[in-house]
């Protein structure tokens, strides 16, 4: 015995219509699945408030970083209270002495200045330190300088002068780390300056658009949809 047999006629009929017939409001239905625009408006305003947020907290601890960094590097700079040579030293360099020739284009330009800032000890480490070290040497490192002096016969002349001249050497080698060191930390300020800067530059545009945003959803119609010819597009595709 079949199945539909069993069926009343009215019941299969029933089951055909719905199988092409879709139910009533199924347009509706399908619309309803688009988001309206002003969902949307709100959802992108919000999210970008967040990212107001985000950049306002990172543009605050750059600045922080900043400020902390610069600060040291000068009060530790200052505390070893290193003053540039005097501008009428460079009226007449010499080779050999306190200011060469070599000194005028880059040290000059700090003359008479106290060493308290990143740039300054750059200049001095690389243009004043490494200059004399150089002559202090003969181009030899503290280590070579060293070696020789401890092969050296001791108590001999040769002896007493490479000691004489490690012992320099060591202490100029270790100032012009020191102070390239602070150099190095003025870089980093110097970047986490410019980054908080554009965090809170992005921070003020971002807001600026969440503001516009908000606007434009207070002003858009409820029943307004974020695409409507897709919408009406779907909505066609729905069987008869």
């Amino acid at each position: 015995m079949r199945l539909g047999t069993l069926v009343p006629m009215s019941v299969q009929l029933a089951a055909r219509r719905l199988k092409t017939d879709p139910p009533m409001g199924w347009d509706h239905v399908r619309k309803e699945k688009h988001m309206r625009r002003k969902t949307f408006d709100v959802l992108v305003s919000a999210g970008g408030a967040i990212m107001v947020a985000v950049l306002l907290v990172a543009g605050a601890l750059l600045w922080w970083g900043y400020s902390f960094a610069n600060s040291n590097v000068q009060t530790q700079l200052a505390e070893q209270q290193i003053t540039f040579p005097a501008a009428s030293a460079f009226a007449h360099p010499v080779a050999g002495s306190e200011v060469t020739p070599s000194m005028v284009g880059t040290v000059s330009v700090f003359a008479g200045q106290p060493l308290t800032t990143g740039q300054q000890a750059e200049v001095y480490a690389n243009d004043f330190i490494a200059v004399h070290l150089q002559e202090i040497g003969g181009g030899l490192t503290y280590a070579q300088v060293s070696a020789k002096a401890m092969s050296a016969p001791a108590g001999s002349a040769a002896a007493t002068k490479y000691q004489s001249e490690a012992s320099t050497l060591f202490q100029g080698t270790t100032l012009r780390g020191l102070l390239l060191e602070a150099y190095g930390f003025s870089v980093f300020a110097t970047i986490a300056q410019d980054g908080a800067i554009a965090a809170f530059a992005l921070a003020a545009l971002m807001a600026m658009l969440v503001g516009f945003g908000y606007l434009h959803a207070r002003r858009t119609s409820d029943a307004k949809e974020l695409l409507p010819r897709m919408a009406k597009a779907t909505g066609g595709l729905a069987p008869a």
